[in-house]
């Protein structure tokens, strides 16, 4: 770097500071000095090693910036003002109702690929997009992660740590601004910048210690970033938080607060002065890399025979990929139980293998979906726990993702309670514009893995270990937000409303119930968000009696799904779920043990009426 841009560099990340300033005073909250710390990182980032069109955000040849630090907003959105990107009036309705420019940012802004704020997330989604460069696009753009020190200490990191060194990932760099305080005080290993390299250095990084408030040394830093082939980058930036500012400059108790008198801070900082940057494009303006798509063989299961829709899953998925050249899956060292091996098997370029580690395996779908890959990442329900933070941010995101849980309640069996998954259905049906889905055969679960495609937002679909009974011909039908109505009469004296495997329960409990001149209808509500209301209507009205079954915790369920949707009729709910604690059992056992069988099903209508 030439040693006349200094001067500017420094008036540039002036300027950032004293906009981040501005606007966390015109919200009156934000946080001001964890912009501070790292304003010098950004305007030598900014000005000489980003290659990004502000005007065609969607160019695929651009660059990706994530600030896994999301709580530094408001120097995103200094660069985004020193860009062009946004006026100076828009900068000052930060953390206003109906502004863009959220407390953390979000994809409203069409330069932010992801939501962030929830610490230890930007790593490993910047991971899933350099994958998504260097596997699927086949372009060389670089994807560059500013990071905090305190969020060193979320596992997430260091799941991201080693999958992007374990891949070889050149294309990713973590700026880690170690600015020592965290929200409290001093975070674990304050300016130790070593530290953090030998953590890194141990997984296999590039690491580059540096001054972060020194221009020369930064620029050094990032070109050799740039520059560094066959494994990832981390530069660690010792740096001072509230850096400019006396009253706030390394000091404990400022964080999270505007600064208090902020027209002195912004003259200690040598006032506003205008200074903007030009942000170089991308050199590469070629579309990305386009696998084959064409025509494909559906699988198709008897009716009459007997067959996992887990296996389904996987069939239809691959049956997808040959359809599809977009469709790619994400799997947690699991894919032989959730049966995505078979679309490793056909696809070995487009899966995705994470190994034990949830959280990453989610944040990699969520940047591969950032490039417009349609990912579907499944693992064991019960897992799925591990990564709900990373699902509730996607939801947040608005991120395209389909997630499938294997294994779902007790009648796994034997395995008990660790790998039941009884969690699952209330957790997916509580993210914001989520879709849940849970079928009851084969080629209801084919036919739904393949609507999954163009839901947007995060699906799920839940899956089932054991073989059960295919009911439905192949090629039906099923919308998103419907239900099947399986047996119905004018004399239904009760409704009994199931999901998945307790579908075929019902529906044994309805026929035996039937011989002894009881008449029950049966409903199979294999959409549980949206819930077909309409039917549960028409089923409370007419009947008054519901009672609803699924392998599932009382909370959040099927059951919860039905009673929000007919509260205001006031009919009677029963509701049968997994209230004990399951131990290990066969499956018929354990559906008999936890009340959800054929004949908790048929003492449930005998209480009733």
């Amino acid at each position: 770097m030439p040693e006349r841009d200094v001067p500017y560099l420094c008036e540039l990340a002036a300027q950032l500071r004293v906009d981040s300033v501005r606007s966390s005073a015109a919200a009156g909250s934000g946080h001001p000095t964890s912009s501070l710390s790292a304003a010098d990182l950004m305007a030598v980032l900014f000005a000489h090693h980003l290659r990004y069109d502000f005007d065609d955000p969607d160019n695929p040849a651009n660059d990706h910036l994530i600030f896994s630090k999301g709580h530094a907003s408001p120097l995103l959105y200094a660069l985004f003002k020193a860009a062009g990107a946004i006026t100076d009036e828009e900068m000052l309705t930060f953390r206003k109702r109906g502004s863009r420019l959220e407390g953390h940012p979000t994809p409203r802004l069409p330069w932010v690929d992801v939501a962030t704020g929830s610490l230890g997330q930007g790593l490993p989604v910047g991971v899933g997009v350099a994958l998504a460069g260097r596997r699927l696009d086949h372009l060389p753009y670089h994807v560059w992660v500013l990071c905090g020190d305190s969020e060193l200490a979320e596992g997430s990191i260091w799941e991201a740590a080693e999958h992007a060194a374990y891949e070889g990932l050149a294309n990713i760099t973590a700026i880690i601004d170690v600015n020592r305080l965290g929200q409290r005080g001093p975070t674990r290993h304050g300016w130790d910048t070593g530290a953090y390299a030998r953590r890194f250095g141990a997984f296999g990084w590039h690491t580059i210690e540096v001054d972060g408030h020194d221009p020369g040394e930064i620029d050094y830093a990032l070109s050799d970033a740039r520059k560094t082939r066959r494994r990832p980058t981390v530069i660690l930036a010792r740096t001072r938080k509230g850096e400019g500012v006396n009253a706030v400059e390394n000091r404990e108790g400022a964080h999270g607060k505007p600064l208090k008198d902020p027209e002195h801070a912004i003259y200690e900082l040598g006032g506003d002065r205008g200074v903007t940057v030009k942000v170089s494009p991308p050199d590469s303006s070629r579309p990305p890399h386009v696998f084959d798509s064409g025509p494909t063989e559906w699988p198709v299961f008897e009716v009459g025979t007997k067959a996992a829709t887990r296996t389904a899953y996987g069939a239809a998925l691959k049956a997808l990929g040959a359809a599809r050249g977009d469709i790619v899956a994400v799997d947690g060292e699991v894919a032989d139980s959730t049966k995505s091996e078979e679309f490793a098997h056909a696809f070995p370029e487009r899966f995705f293998e994470c190994y034990i580690a949830e959280q990453e395996m989610v944040a990699t779908a969520v940047g591969l979906q950032v490039r417009r890959w349609v990912p579907y990442v499944s693992t064991f329900a019960a897992f799925l726990t591990r990564a709900h933070d990373f699902i509730r941010m996607g939801g947040v995101s608005g991120a395209n993702v389909r997630i499938v849980g294997s294994h779902a309640g007790v009648s796994i069996g034997e395995d008990g309670p660790s790998q039941m998954g009884l969690e699952d259905l209330a957790m997916l049906r509580a993210v914001h514009g989520s879709t849940v889905l849970y079928p009851c055969d084969a080629n209801q679960t084919a036919a739904l893995v393949t609507t999954m495609a163009d839901i947007p937002g995060i699906s799920y679909l839940r899956t089932t270990r054991g073989d059960t009974p295919v009911i439905y011909d192949p090629g039906e039908r099923f919308p998103v937000g419907g239900s099947r109505v399986l047996r119905h009469s004018p004399d239904d004296r009760a409704t009994v409303i199931a999901a998945g495997v307790t579908v075929h329960e019902a529906l044994a409990a309805a026929d035996a119930l039937k011989a002894e001149g009881v008449s029950v209808g049966v409903v199979d509500m294999y959409s549980i968000k949206p819930v077909d209301q309409a039917v549960l209507i028409e089923a409370a009205t007419t009947t008054g009696n519901l009672i609803t079954v699924e392998d599932h915790r009382p909370e959040g369920g099927l059951g919860d799904a039905v009673l929000d949707a007919v509260s205001e009729l006031g009919p009677r709910v029963i509701k049968l779920t997994v209230r004990g604690l399951p131990g290990s059992a066969t499956p018929a056992e354990q559906l008999a043990d936890a009340g959800i069988d054929k004949d908790a099903i048929m003492a449930a209508v005998r209480r009733l009426l």
